[in-house]
C-alpha cells in the first residue's frame, strides 16, 4: 500500500468505502442467518432503515441478493424476505488419489449441488490439465455449469506444492502431477483460480469447521490409512513449513523402524515402515486377523473383540500393537508441539473406532508428559472434500463479499496468491 500513490489510496470513512463494508457484512449476515427482512438486517448490522433499503437493492441489481417470499402473522405491514441468490458463484473441491478424483460443486451458499467421480486406475501420465478438465466437466454439466464458470477449484492431493518451486513433491505415487509450476499451469488450463494443498491439511480443516477440532486453537491430526500423514493448526494457523512438507511423517525416523540411510530413501522406512498399511496388515495376520485393506483387517479385529472368546483376546492385543506403534510417532509430535487435542482419521482409525482410539490415547499418555484428549473424527463423508469446499468457498465469498476482517484465517491463499 505505501508504494501506491496517495490519490490511489482508499480513503478511511469515504462513502463508497462504507457502502461496501455494509454490503460485505450485509451479505454475511444473510449468508449465516438468512433469509431475513429488511428491518432484521437493519438491524443486525446497524443500518437505518433508508439504508437498509437502498443496500438491499443495490445488492438485487449485482444479482447476490433475491426475494424469499414474505413473513406473514407480524404486527404491521407484510414484510418482504431476502436472501443470497445461490447462483451468484459457484465452486468446486477435488480429491485426487492415484486411482480416481472425486469432484464436488456448491454454490455460495455452500449447498453441493453436483458430485462426480472418475476413475484413473493405471494412469501413468497425460495431460493433468485434461483430467482435471475432464473430471470438473463430469460434476458441472448435467448441473447445467461449465468448468470456466466456476470462481474457484481447491484441490487436495497427497503431496505438498513447494511455494520456491512451484512444483509438487511428495507425491511420487500420483504420476502425471509433477509439471513446472503446477498451480499456474492448471489455472491457465482451466481458466479459472486453482489453488492445491495437501489432502491431510484439508482434511483438518474440516475438523477444525465442523468436527472434532472445533473451537481448538492448536490441534494435531493423524491420518492413518494405506499412507501416513499429519496436519499442525498451532495458534489457529495451518503449519505448512518451508517447502510445504510439515506433516509427511511417514518419512520420520522412528525406534523399531529402519531408516532412510538403512535401507535408502525410496524403501519404506520410518514411521511409514513402523505403521502403515502394510504393517498394520502384518501386525493383524500375526494374530490370525486379516482383511483385504488395512481398514478392513482393523474392522475384523473390532468385530471379533465384540464376539468375544479366545478370538477376542487375539483381536485385542494385535490393536494394542497397532495403537502402541501410532502413538510412538505421535509422541514424538506432541512432545514438540503440546497441541489441546489430538484428532485421528483415515481409514484405519475409523475402522477401529473407539477402542482403538482409546488404546492410542492410553498408550500416547504413558509416553509424554503432555497428555491431550485423543478424539476421533467427527466430519461426516469425505473429509478432504469437505475441507478444500471451506476453503474455495472461503476464497470465492472474500471476492463477493470483501475478505471477513480476522487473523484467523485458515486459508489456501496464504501459499498461493492469485498472480
Amino acid at each position: 500500500m505505501e508504494g501506491r500513490p496517495a490519490s490511489e489510496r482508499p480513503m478511511a470513512g469515504t462513502p463508497s468505502l462504507l457502502r461496501a463494508i455494509n454490503d460485505g457484512a450485509a451479505l454475511r449476515v444473510l449468508l449465516e442467518r438468512g433469509p431475513l427482512t429488511r428491518p432484521e438486517l437493519g438491524a443486525l448490522i446497524g443500518l437505518s432503515k433508508p439504508t437498509a433499503s437502498q443496500l438491499l437493492s443495490r445488492l438485487q441489481e449485482a444479482g447476490l441478493v433475491v426475494l424469499d417470499g414474505i413473513r406473514e402473522g407480524m404486527p404491521g405491514r407484510t414484510a418482504e424476505l431476502y436472501r443470497i441468490d445461490p447462483r451468484a458463484a459457484h465452486a468446486a473441491a477435488l480429491d485426487v488419489t492415484p486411482a480416481r478424483i472425486e469432484v464436488a460443486v456448491a454454490d455460495i451458499t455452500g449447498a453441493v449441488v453436483a458430485a462426480h467421480r472418475m476413475p484413473t486406475p493405471g494412469r501413468t501420465g497425460g495431460d493433468v490439465v485434461e483430467r482435471v478438465r475432464a473430471a470438473l466437466g463430469g460434476a458441472c454439466y448435467p448441473a447445467g455449469l461449465t468448468p470456466s464458470a466456476l470462481s474457484r477449484v481447491v484441490i487436495g492431493i497427497g503431496g505438498a506444492v513447494d511455494p520456491s518451486t512451484g512444483r509438487l513433491g511428495y507425491a511420487a505415487h500420483i504420476p502425471g502431477w509433477h509439471v513446472p509450476d503446477v498451480v499456474g499451469t492448471l489455472r491457465d488450463g482451466i481458466g479459472v483460480p486453482v489453488d492445491i494443498e495437501n489432502d491431510v491439511n484439508l482434511a483438518a480443516q474440516a475438523e477444525r469447521s465442523r468436527g472434532a477440532a472445533r473451537g481448538h486453537r492448536d490441534f494435531v491430526l493423524l491420518w492413518a490409512e494405506e499412507g501416513l500423514g499429519a496436519a499442525m493448526v498451532l495458534d489457529g494457523k495451518l503449519h505448512r513449513g518451508a517447502t510445504g512438507g510439515a506433516g509427511e511423517i511417514g518419512y520420520m525416523p522412528v525406534i523399531g523402524a529402519p531408516t532412510a540411510r538403512d535401507v535408502g530413501k525410496r524403501a519404506r522406512h520410518g514411521f511409514q515402515a513402523l505403521s502403515g498399511g502394510i504393517a498394520v496388515l502384518s501386525v493383524l495376520r500375526a494374530h490370525g486377523l486379516r482383511g483385504p485393506s488395512p481398514a478392513k483387517a482393523v474392522r475384523n479385529a473390532v468385530a471379533a473383540i465384540h464376539g468375544g472368546g479366545d478370538r477376542a483376546e487375539a483381536a485385542r492385543a494385535a490393536l494394542g500393537q497397532v495403537a502402541a506403534r501410532l502413538a510412538l510417532g505421535l509422541a514424538s509430535i506432541t512432545a514438540v508441539v503440546d497441541p489441546e487435542v489430538v484428532v485421528l482419521s483415515g481409514g484405519v482409525p475409523l475402522a477401529g473406532g473407539e477402542i482403538l482410539r482409546g488404546l492410542v490415547e492410553r498408550e500416547l499418555h504413558a509416553l509424554t508428559i503432555p497428555r491431550p484428549p485423543v478424539r476421533l473424527s467427527a466430519v461426516e463423508g469425505n473429509p478432504v472434500l469437505a475441507g478444500a469446499l471451506d476453503l474455495a468457498l472461503d476464497a470465492t465469498r472474500d471476492e463477493l463479499f470483501g475478505p471477513l476482517i480476522s487473523d484467523d484465517h485458515f486459508s489456501v491463499k496464504e501459499r498461493h496468491p492469485p498472480k
